[in-house]
């Protein structure tokens, strides 16, 4: 059981691994035109859908490890949760952790402390890919007008 656990958790990081990379490697770029002031469905809708994928890929790796130690404290108590509230618990705590919004209600102890840190990251990074696209796709319409 535990070396499935693992291999599925290896599994999601590589599909998060992936998403990222087309966001920031894709050729959506060169196929997005901007007019001056003029906002992109195309790039918005990706980043919604990577935002997507981080939530309930890291709140999947977050449950994944939960079954086999205690990774959640909820108000300063750890506290004993079925299978569906753990579930729960994980996709609400990836979604404030990918947001960067952070109630501190749930809280993660061990392991779970340096996966919030990089999807932490991850979160606080993805804004300012975006803007680097729209200011790419933007400059490459500059380019095509001249």
């Amino acid at each position: 059981m535990n070396i499935l656990i693992w291999i599925m958790v290896i599994l999601i990081c590589i599909v998060i691994g992936k998403s990222i990379i087309d966001f920031f490697m894709g050729d959506m770029t060169k196929r997005v035109v901007l007019k001056e002031s003029r906002f992109s469905t195309e790039i918005f809708i990706t980043l919604l859908i990577v935002y997507i994928t981080m939530i309930i890929g890291f709140g999947l790796i977050y449950f994944l490890l939960s079954i086999q130690a205690t990774i959640f404290m909820e108000h300063d108590e750890i506290k004993n949760t079925t299978i569906l509230g753990l579930l729960n618990h994980s996709f609400y705590f990836s979604g404030v952790t990918l947001l960067t919004v952070g109630y501190g209600d749930i809280v993660p102890i061990g392991l779970g402390r340096w996966i919030a840190v990089l999807q932490g990251l991850i979160g606080y990074l993805l804004p300012t890919a975006f803007v680097l696209r729209l200011v790419i796709a933007s400059e490459r319409g500059k380019d095509k007008d001249n």
